[in-house]
């Protein structure tokens, strides 16, 4: 054993610092539930087996190549680490492989990408510098041997794959087991993070082939479930806005607790505060977007199915066939349009739009954007609001346009001269922009309802103004705790994932009230068609009718967490949903069973493309 140790002291090195590094990642970074003394073991376990499989094959290369052969995989696997602790510092979650087919956009994501580096990052590659000087200037001192198959030594290296190759299998298994909650951090506890990206391919190639081998009998068990899930429309709802133009608005990473909240003294959302008293306001409307992010909330508006959990629909099924609120509409005699200032190519809206059933997207090319009225992502919003109305006016009436802002996009950034509150005071630098930057996109909001009404068009037009993800990441928590005063537990962080929905009707104030149903991104759809006066039948919807009087309280979110009116389910516990407590866990069992069931159905149909099989 000492010869061997000796002999491939380079191997050995680099194994031990990468197994520290990614243990060191894995409790420092990633937020983790390990609550028993075997479950850490074999938390830490866990890379070990990946590594010695990986390192073990540079044994059977010969010596002058094991060198470059070791300091690349130590390249590659401080890579997918440092990619995934950057990332997770804002999103709380890890990079899946779909969203590499996203790369298209990092560099739309610069900004934000920048922000989240650190300058204490560079421990990250201390090893892979010491490393590199060694092989230019005493490449000797990197002791490697090459093992042979035909003397004893090779049984180290046939041992070292057999043993990594059953424990990551093993844990791999498990991982499945577990992975009934849709929650990725749970999988990096069973699997460990290199073997997560084994299961991912695995999933990424299997995924793909289900359109292949769908079938109608795959559709019509999905239907059943649709159908005896469904909830009827309120009646009494039911045709209030027929024949009114629609405007669908997206409000970038705007989040409940910010509503009819004051910082200063000063309210953060005036706008937003008035126009709730005369509006339908739903205050427990959760986030329901995976990584998709705004695209997913598009999705679920417009389709009332849930998104992906790895990677965004509008790239990885942009094609498949939809029953989608704007192809409705057309149906009944609308225009329909949307209206962002980006690069038309972005989350593959070009493409996903003209399968929704968009006659038109006013993307950047639409719109003057010039250094003073940009900033951050692109054009502000003010100047978004004011550029559209040129064009919704000219819209055929009934249209139906949604609209997406910009300016309340991480990591916050605002001129000064368009404060019109000043920043919060705290040592989160995103939390203290991000309410300027809230408060902009609430003038911009009071800007296109005033043009809205100057040009005659706001009495017959409804609102639907919704947040499309949460804004300020758990990494952000302690502070954000300080501004709300109050310790931010597990079920009170649950419910920082509640989002604006606000649908306003002119000439419906007096039936305006605030409503606490619990409810989420895919049931704005269905309320929708409803209101419209426009028959639900031929849609595969998951949401139900936020006015129906027979609707319960119920969301799931897209990484399987719950919340009804009685209970919240998340970081694999069950809480009181009225004073927090923790409960049984059979007290949430049937809840998640519905949930995993939603989500699982909603994957089958996106994945497999289903709908094409509805009669």
């Amino acid at each position: 054993m000492k010869s061997f140790l000796n002999a491939h002291r380079f191997m050995l090195f680099c194994l031990g610092v990468l197994w520290l590094k990614t243990f060191i990642v894995s409790t420092l970074i990633f937020d983790l539930t390990i609550n028993q003394f075997l479950e850490a073991i074999v938390f830490a376990l866990n890379p070990l087996a990946f590594l010695l499989v990986v390192f073990s094959l540079g044994l059977l290369l010969k010596a002058k190549y094991q060198r470059l052969y070791y300091f690349s995989v130590s390249i590659l696997l401080t890579i997918i680490l440092y990619a995934n602790a950057v990332y997770y510092r804002e999103f709380s979650d890890i990079i899946t492989l779909p969203m590499l087919v996203m790369g298209g956009n990092m560099g739309d994501l610069s900004t934000s990408i920048v922000e989240l580096v650190q300058w204490y990052d560079v421990l990250f590659f201390v090893d892979l510098m010491l490393i590199a000087t060694l092989m230019v200037k005493q490449p000797d001192s990197l002791v490697v041997n090459r093992v042979s198959f035909k003397k004893t030594r090779s049984k180290y290296a046939v041992l070292a794959i057999v043993v990594a190759t059953i424990v990551g299998a093993g844990q791999i298994d498990l991982g499945e087991q577990r992975s009934h909650s849709f929650n990725r951090d749970t999988a990096i506890e069973s699997m460990g993070i290199y073997n997560f990206y084994v299961y991912d391919a695995y999933l990424h190639l299997t995924t793909r082939s289900q359109t292949v081998f769908a079938d109608r009998d795959d559709w019509e068990m999905i239907d059943e479930h649709l159908a005896e899930n469904n909830v009827k429309p309120n009646a009494d709802y039911h045709g209030v806005a027929e024949g009114m133009n629609v405007v669908v608005l997206s409000m970038e990473s705007v989040e409940a607790f910010v509503i009819n909240e004051t910082i200063n003294g000063e309210e953060i959302t005036p706008f937003l505060n008035e126009l709730i008293e005369d509006s339908f306001y739903f205050e427990n409307f959760y986030d329901q977007t995976g990584q998709g992010k705004t695209s997913d909330a598009e999705f679920m508006i417009n389709n009332s199915l849930y998104p992906l959990g790895r990677g965004a629909v509008f790239h990885t099924h942009s094609d498949n066939e939809l029953t989608p609120l704007p192809r409705a509409l057309q149906h009944n005699g609308y225009y329909t349009a949307s209206f962002h200032a980006n690069d038309k190519t972005f989350y593959n809206r070009d493409i996903m739009y003209e399968n929704l059933g968009y006659d038109h997207y006013f993307d950047i090319q639409s719109y003057e954007v010039t250094g003073e009225n940009s900033v951050g992502w692109g054009l502000k919003d003010v100047a978004f609001m004011e550029q559209s109305m040129a064009y919704m006016e000219e819209l055929p009436e009934p249209f139906f346009a949604t609209m997406l802002t910009l300016t309340n996009h991480f990591p916050y950034e605002l001129d000064e001269d368009d404060h019109f509150v000043d920043p919060y005071d705290s040592d989160s630098d995103i939390l203290n922009r991000y309410f300027p930057t809230v408060r902009y996109t609430d003038e911009a909001i009071k800007t296109l309802f005033d043009e809205m009404k100057e040009q005659g068009l706001y009495d017959n037009t409804i609102f639907v103004l919704y947040g499309d993800h949460y804004g300020i990441a758990e990494s952000h928590y302690s502070q954000l705790s300080e501004f709300l005063g109050y310790d931010i537990t597990p079920d009170e962080a649950m419910k920082l994932n509640r989002v604006p929905l606000i649908i306003h009707i002119p000439g419906m104030e007096e039936e305006a009230k605030t409503i606490d149903t619990v409810s989420g991104h895919v049931d704005v759809m269905p309320t929708l068609l409803n209101l419209l006066g426009v028959s639900e039948e031929e849609h595969v919807m998951f949401g139900r009718d936020l006015l129906a009087e027979g609707r319960d309280d119920f969301a799931v979110l897209r990484n399987g967490n719950v919340v009804t009116d009685e209970v919240i389910y998340t970081k694999e516990t069950c809480y009181d949903a009225l004073d927090g407590t923790e409960l049984d866990s059979t007290y949430c069992e049937k809840d998640l069973k519905r949930g995993q069931h939603e989500l699982n159905y909603s994957d089958e149909i996106i994945y497999s493309d289903l709908i094409r099989f509805k009669r």
